[in-house]
């Protein structure tokens, strides 16, 4: 699924590819948010950590699970 971070005094969002359920990542962003981390914490889709401090999270937006196209005419 795909995940935008917006972090505040930064010029452009994060964007990653996660393996992570949506349940999963809102779960995070929440605990994030609430004080109970410091660091948003993800896994992107190769194993890669993405940390963002908490206190400088602007908004989170998840969007819909991707699904693998395959072939010449993909784009549809």
């Amino acid at each position: 699924m795909e995940v935008k971070i917006g972090v505040q005094h930064a010029p452009r969002e994060i964007v990653l590819e996660s393996a992570q359920t949506a349940e999963e990542v809102e779960g995070s962003v929440t605990e994030a948010l609430a004080g109970k981390a410091k660091l948003l914490s993800l896994t992107d889709e190769h194993g890669r950590k993405v940390l963002v401090p908490a206190d400088r999270i602007a908004y989170v937006e998840l969007g819909e699970p991707t699904t693998r196209r395959v072939g010449f005419n993909a784009a549809l």
